[in-house]
C-alpha cells in the first residue's frame, strides 16, 4: 500500500449528508439508484447514482446519513449528473455495504 502525506488526505472533501430522495436509475445498465443528497449550509443538494440495490430497498434509504466525496468532479453516469460519491465497502459476495454513522450528525459535518 503506498503511503500517503496528511495534506493528501485533507484534500479530499468527506462530508455527511442524509438521503431525502431515492429512485431506480432505469438508465443504469447495472441496478442503481439516483439519490438526492441534503448536504446542509456545506453544500446543499446533491445527486449521486449508486449501485446499492442490493441490500438497500429505495424507501430504506430515505433519512440514513451517508459519507460522500464532494470534492469530485460531476460526472454523467447512466444520464445523471452524479455530484457526489456515496461511500461504502463490498461485503463477502461483492455487495456495496454503506458507511454510516452510530448517532446522528449535522449535514455537512465533515471526516476527520
Amino acid at each position: 500500500m503506498a503511503k500517503i502525506e496528511w495534506d493528501d488526505f485533507d484534500k479530499v472533501e468527506l462530508r455527511v449528508g442524509t438521503v431525502v430522495d431515492a429512485a431506480p436509475n432505469v438508465q443504469a445498465r447495472k441496478p442503481a439508484y439516483v439519490l438526492t443528497v441534503d448536504l446542509g449550509e456545506f453544500g446543499g443538494m446533491k445527486t449521486s447514482s449508486a449501485q446499492i440495490t442490493e441490500h438497500y430497498p429505495a424507501e430504506s434509504l430515505i433519512g440514513r446519513q451517508v459519507l460522500c466525496v464532494c470534492n469530485f468532479e460531476p460526472r454523467r453516469i447512466a444520464g445523471v449528473k452524479s455530484e457526489v460519491l456515496v461511500t461504502g465497502v463490498h461485503d463477502q459476495d461483492g455487495k456495496v455495504v454503506l458507511a454510516g454513522f452510530d448517532h446522528p450528525v449535522p449535514n455537512g459535518t465533515r471526516l476527520l
